[in-house]
């Protein structure tokens, strides 16, 4: 990894860090998040994914707009460190525990790849 990888890295990081201690306050059923990137195509290979419990908190929140809103904040944290993502639609998606642990017996790094 590059040493600007290293810094784009850290700022992601920080600003994803933020975005999981509102969604922990503000959305039902909301576990955690991760992100993807591929460092030679970023920002356009940036992906994040936001973890829920079960595919029914997933549904409740789907139902509820909450990924407007999480998409919203994912957008607005990362403007802030000057990380812009251009179609948040296909950047962003959602999954819950329950269907890793259905599909993929909870291995969420081959789920993830």
């Amino acid at each position: 990894m590059k040493k600007t990888d290293k810094k784009i890295e850290k700022a992601i990081t920080q600003a994803l860090t933020e975005v999981c201690g509102v969604a922990l306050d503000e959305v039902a059923g909301f576990e955690w998040l991760t992100h993807i990137v591929n460092y030679s195509r970023f920002p356009g290979s940036l992906s994040v994914v936001c973890i829920f419990a079960t595919d029914s908190d997933l549904t409740r929140a789907l139902l509820a707009k909450h990924d407007d809103f999480l998409r919203s904040l994912i957008a607005d944290k990362l403007s802030a460190v000057g990380i812009v993502m251009k179609d948040m639609a296909r950047q962003v998606s959602f999954d819950s525990e329950e269907a890793c642990a259905a599909e993929h017996g909870g291995r969420w790094q081959e789920r993830l790849s």
